[in-house]
């Protein structure tokens, strides 16, 4: 299997222009296989953060994973819901269980997560593309712009340690990133401090879901992928105003990718796992 989770880990590292790959060589291989692991082992309440703030409204890359881990979790006998700040916590309580995150300060946010820890009882927290805080307290994008003011606060559910915690990011300044803290000097970007149990990383943070997802499909014989649409998923969060995060337009795309690459990667992923 650690064969297989690295061969993923190429795959889902394609394509990358912004460090990704040199990141790898401080991550013990495997991380695909890991992750998959966490979520065979802790099922119950998994609680899912994601929307990365630009421009007023959020990216594409990370709430098309999102939705796509959500759907194979409640296959796995999982409960899956979305923790998330407005805008996209209004647009994904209409489809999906969704708890909304108000955007508040530190102090302001600490009892709020206390009460959700404390009446969901999650096994399992996921971030998939959310900013993470950096060392100074605050907020940034790729661009090193604070965007502490459009930022909830859902670093205090990996900080909490209530239960084993994922997280998906491909730029440095994710949650999760602050386990490679280190070595995201190398990288032009004001990085995360927040860590977590297991880190994927990829150069898109979708495809890094997509990845996990293969592991599932192998260690299960069965098809993850049947359970998601991408192209589905992007239209209908464009539709409902996501622009891509590094374009900042409406438009079909994930970090400048248009979306066929995507499926191209879940396409390479299941003949791979499922030939």
């Amino acid at each position: 299997m650690n064969s297989i989770s690295n061969q993923i880990e190429k795959i889902i590292l394609q394509h990358g222009t912004r460090g990704m790959n040199r990141l790898r060589q401080h991550m013990e291989p495997g991380y695909c296989e890991r992750a998959a692991r966490l979520i065979l082992d802790n099922r119950g309440v998994a609680l899912i953060g994601t929307g990365f703030p630009v421009s007023g409204s959020f990216e594409s890359d990370g709430p098309i994973g999102a939705i796509a881990l959500y759907h194979v979790l409640g296959h796995l006998g999982h409960k899956p819901i979305f923790v998330c700040a407005p805008p996209i916590s209004k647009i994904l309580a209409r489809d999906f269980a969704t708890h909304e995150l108000p955007i508040t300060g530190w102090n302001e946010t600490r009892p709020v997560v206390r009460q959700v820890l404390t009446e969901l009882k999650p096994s399992l927290m996921i971030s998939v593309e959310r900013p993470g805080v950096s060392a100074d307290g605050r907020y940034y994008n790729m661009r090193k712009e604070d965007i502490t003011h459009f930022a909830a606060k859902y670093d205090l559910f990996f900080e909490s340690g209530f239960c084993p915690t994922i997280a998906f990011g491909d730029g440095g300044n994710e949650i999760g990133m602050g386990n490679l803290y280190d070595a995201l000097g190398e990288l032009d970007i004001i990085p995360s401090v927040t860590c977590c149990d297991e880190l994927v990383i990829s150069t898109v943070s979708n495809w890094g879901v997509y990845g996990v997802l293969a592991i599932l499909s192998k260690q299960l014989e069965e098809d993850m992928f049947r359970f998601i649409n991408p192209q589905a998923t992007v239209e209908h969060l464009v539709a409902n105003g996501c622009v891509d995060g590094v374009t900042m337009r409406l438009e079909h795309t994930e970090d400048g990718f248009p979306i066929t690459i995507g499926i191209g990667i879940i396409d390479e992923l299941r003949e791979l796992v499922l030939p």
